[in-house]
């Protein structure tokens, strides 16, 4: 039987991702993140078709440890939700300016690529979908973020033309802000929150749910011919220009 396979499924929305994929498909879910923790605890509300693997992404040692859950299974859904900012503050010295980049490529870049990579001979011929989850910042900052971020647009592109022929799918699903998650850890403040917030014309930011609903949709049936794309969840704070 064929497995899904979703990154940084711990919290917020690769959990939400993950509910979703338990409750409208057969077969084995794989969740993968850094913190066994929480994965145990995902595993134990959503149930026995959930795996736990505890790796870290950026690494070839965390990838081949999900290569040995799947087993040489089918793999027919793979959602790239690893990443984060890794050193959201300002820097001056060159040493501490490199660190930052480095630092967020490791943690947005590495993790889906080499996933991606690992498991691109294992998926579904035809009708295998890749969903990676970039952000906004991709197209408006912050810089060592954003730029991350904005490596994934040219790379899911580039592999949507090489798996085509497939009838593989790849696509971007870019969100704004998201409510319920850990992404700004200990700076998050009700001021912060209502910053945020503004920045989209709906006053508010997107819930996980909601986000996963798109990538869900993005990895099943009904996208077959929806490939290349990066699509955003912003709440129109992003609109497109003529």
């Amino acid at each position: 039987m064929s497995v899904a396979v979703v990154s940084g499924a711990a919290t917020g929305i690769g959990r939400a991702v993950t509910a979703r994929l338990v409750a409208r498909r057969a077969g084995e879910v794989i969740v993968v993140g850094r913190r066994p923790d929480r994965l145990a605890d995902l595993a134990g509300q959503l149930g026995p078709r959930v795996v736990v693997v505890a790796a870290d992404l950026s690494k070839p040692d965390g990838t081949r440890r999900v290569l040995a859950a799947v087993a040489g299974r089918t793999v027919d859904v793979l959602v790239n939700n690893a990443g984060g900012n890794a050193d959201p503050h300002r820097v001056q010295e060159l040493d501490e300016v490199a660190d930052a980049w480095y630092a967020n490529l490791r943690a947005n870049v590495l993790p889906v690529v080499l996933l991606t990579h690992a498991l691109l001979p294992l998926l579904a011929r035809p009708g295998g979908r890749i969903v990676t989850v970039g952000s906004v910042a991709a197209v408006r900052g912050p810089a060592t973020y954003g730029g991350a971020k904005a490596a994934l647009h040219p790379w899911s592109a580039e592999l949507a033309a090489q798996m085509a022929g497939d009838q593989i799918t790849v696509n971007v699903v870019a969100p704004g802000y998201v409510t319920d998650t850990e992404f700004y850890g200990d700076r998050m403040s009700s001021d912060l929150h209502a910053d945020r917030s503004r920045r989209s014309p709906m006053d508010r930011g997107a819930t996980p749910e909601e986000v996963a609903a798109t990538i869900c949709h993005l990895a099943g049936p009904d996208a077959g011919f929806i490939t290349g794309q990066v699509v955003h969840i912003n709440g129109g704070a992003l609109l497109p220009r003529p």
